[in-house]
């Protein structure tokens, strides 16, 4: 992928619809094609083929934006257990701080 990928949080959501972000959040249910993480917040992923989630593992998303601000699934890792999202959320802040270094932001 060579589009830029900006580590967001639910929060961000709205900043971002249309656009392709990456997520860090923890799987809390599983709907066949769709789940839910919590990233700050609850984020509804459309999920694809290759999407093989567990719940309370942790999942890194990257996916776009959809107009109802749920996130279409294109890559997901799963990151299992054990992941500290203090730290994700400071790494999310510091990307949007200094979103010159990350991404270029719609004027």
């Amino acid at each position: 992928m060579s589009e830029a990928t900006p580590r967001i949080t639910a929060p961000y959501l709205e900043q971002f619809s249309h656009q392709t972000v990456r997520i860090l959040g923890k799987v809390t249910q599983l709907r066949g094609e769709q789940a839910t993480i919590d990233a700050g917040g609850q984020i509804t992923l459309h999920l694809n083929r290759d999407s093989h989630l567990t719940v309370d593992h942790a999942v890194e998303v990257i996916g776009k934006v959809q107009n109802d601000l749920s996130v279409r699934v294109l890559v997901s890792t799963d990151f299992g257990t054990g992941i500290d999202f203090g730290i994700a959320d400071a790494v999310v802040d510091a990307t949007h701080r200094y979103h010159e270094i990350f991404y270029q932001k719609d004027s």
